[in-house]
């Protein structure tokens, strides 16, 4: 079953299903890149996969130092002193790690596998929190680099990253940077209501650009991984879209075309 959405389906945002296409996106995307390269470029998937300090849903509830409870039979209260309070622990997770992996698309020149281009396609952790500085920590680096960057923001919740200044309109935003033209780059912004658009991506010189279909490579992986099966459109997106576009794809989604 096809999304009924001309183009990104907001509904994925949800952290139930990015996940899956996020990983599902970034194959197909491959595909696509792989399918128009010269013969002598390849493209790789590379990944790192890194532990955080996870963040408990309620973190953010107030909770108290102490508890002054009764205390039981097998209590590990501290023993109280002359008239003093008895005073039991509270048991509170102190500790707690996920597992972040982060993959992105490289493309190499052959023979030497020189890096042309790296491809992007962000992710919450990207651009929230920690996640965000550690990514505009390695966007720096590749900055300095002999290499173009593409990054591909489908997601309409976090910050931004894709430029210092003022964005154009758009719910999503694809951004690329030539290492011959930086500090400058390219950004393209499209809405909910449009398809995913064709993007440049750029080889090493002399070769020119090659033309990627964004559209296909999500059609792929939202058919791969099943997703319109698995979304209940009954209800609202996940998505913090603007009131009308969210309105519009709230709307869109029950009586869309699959």
């Amino acid at each position: 079953m096809r999304s009924p959405f001309p183009g990104m389906d907001p509904y994925l945002e949800d952290p139930a299903f990015w996940p899956d296409f996020h990983h599902e996106f970034i194959g197909a995307l491959r595909h696509e890149i792989k399918a128009v390269l010269p013969k002598n470029y390849e493209a790789r998937l590379d990944e790192r996969v890194a532990l955080v300090e996870a963040v408990p849903a309620d973190a953010k509830e107030i909770l108290p130092d102490v508890a002054v409870l009764r205390r039981g039979e097998h209590s590990s209260a501290l023993p109280a002193s002359s008239g003093g309070l008895l005073i039991e622990p509270v048991s509170l997770l102190l500790f707690a790690e996920e597992e972040i992996r982060d993959v992105w698309i490289e493309i190499r020149r052959r023979p030497d596998r020189e890096l042309v281009t790296v491809v992007e396609v962000l992710s919450p952790w990207n651009k929230m929190g920690a996640g965000r500085y550690e990514y505009l920590a390695k966007r720096r680096a590749l900055g300095h680099q002999s290499v173009h960057l593409v990054e591909l923001d489908l997601l309409v919740g976090g910050e931004r990253v894709a430029a210092a200044q003022t964005l154009p309109n758009g719910d999503y935003f694809a951004l690329v940077s030539r290492s011959d033209a930086r500090p400058r780059g390219n950004v393209y912004g499209w809405t909910v209501r449009q398809e995913l658009p064709s993007l440049p991506v750029p080889l090493a010189d002399p070769d020119p650009d090659v033309i990627v279909t964004l559209q296909t490579a999500f059609a792929a992986a939202f058919e791969r991984g099943d997703y319109g099966e698995l979304i209940d459109y009954s209800q609202p997106p996940k998505a913090p879209l603007a009131e009308s576009e969210f309105q519009w794809a709230t709307e869109h989604a029950r009586c869309g075309d699959r």
